[in-house]
C-alpha cells in the first residue's frame, strides 16, 4: 500500500489559518493612517477628548479602540478611557448559530452616564452587531451620545445603522468575506477580501 501523500490530505481538509489571503485592500500602513484619521475626526466632532469613552466590540474592535485612544492621547495629552462591550447575549441570531464564548464587558471606572461613547468595531456589515451593542449599552447606563467608528464598512445593511467614522468604505458582494487581521490578535495587520 503506498504511503499517504501529505499534500493530498492537506488539500482535502484545508487549514483555515493557511487559507490564501485573498486580495489585500489595506496593509499595516493603510490601517495606521485610517486609525489616525478616525482619531482626528473623533476629536473634531467632540471638540476635544473631554467626556469621551471608547468601547470596543470584541475581539478586534477592542484592539482598534486602544489604538485610537493612544492616538488621541498623543494629540490631546490626556488619556481617554477604553473598555469593551460583549454583545453575545444581545444578538438576535443566538438560536441560529452555535454557542459562542462570552467575552468580557469592561466599562471604565467613570462609567458611561453623560459621556460620549464611541463604539469601535472592525467591520460594519448588516448592522446587527451594532444594534446588539446599543441594547447592551441600555443595560449599562445612559450616555449623552453614542457614535460608531469602524475600520471597514462593507455595505449590505439590514438595519438603519450608519457609521460616523469609517476607515475604508469597501463595496463587496454578499459572497465575499472581509478578513481583518491585527497585530495584537493575529500577529500582523491587514485587511483582505476572499
Amino acid at each position: 500500500m503506498p504511503a499517504p501523500n501529505p499534500a493530498a490530505s492537506d488539500a482535502a481538509t484545508p487549514d483555515p489559518s493557511e487559507a490564501p489571503p485573498g486580495r489585500v485592500v489595506l496593509d499595516s500602513r493603510d490601517i495606521s493612517r485610517a486609525l489616525t484619521r478616525i482619531s482626528h475626526e473623533i476629536l473634531e466632532r467632540n471638540k476635544g477628548s473631554q467626556d469621551l469613552v471608547l468601547l470596543g466590540i470584541p475581539t478586534r474592535g477592542v484592539h482598534l479602540a486602544r489604538r485610537i485612544a493612544a492616538n488621541i492621547s498623543r494629540v490631546e495629552g490626556a488619556d481617554v478611557p477604553v473598555g469593551s462591550v460583549d454583545v453575545t447575549m444581545y444578538r438576535d441570531d443566538l438560536r441560529m448559530r452555535p454557542a459562542r464564548t462570552l467575552l468580557p464587558t469592561e466599562i471604565p471606572s467613570g462609567g458611561i452616564d453623560g459621556k460620549v461613547v464611541v463604539l469601535v468595531d472592525d467591520v460594519l456589515y448588516s448592522g446587527r452587531t451594532i444594534r446588539a451593542a446599543l441594547d447592551a449599552l441600555n443595560d449599562i447606563g445612559r450616555p449623552q451620545a453614542v457614535r460608531l467608528a469602524v475600520l471597514v464598512d462593507r455595505g449590505h445593511r439590514e438595519l438603519p445603522i450608519r457609521a460616523d467614522f469609517v476607515g475604508k468604505n469597501l463595496p463587496t458582494s454578499l459572497a465575499e468575506k472581509v478578513a481583518v487581521r491585527l497585530e495584537e490578535h493575529d500577529g500582523e495587520d491587514g485587511v483582505s477580501i476572499r
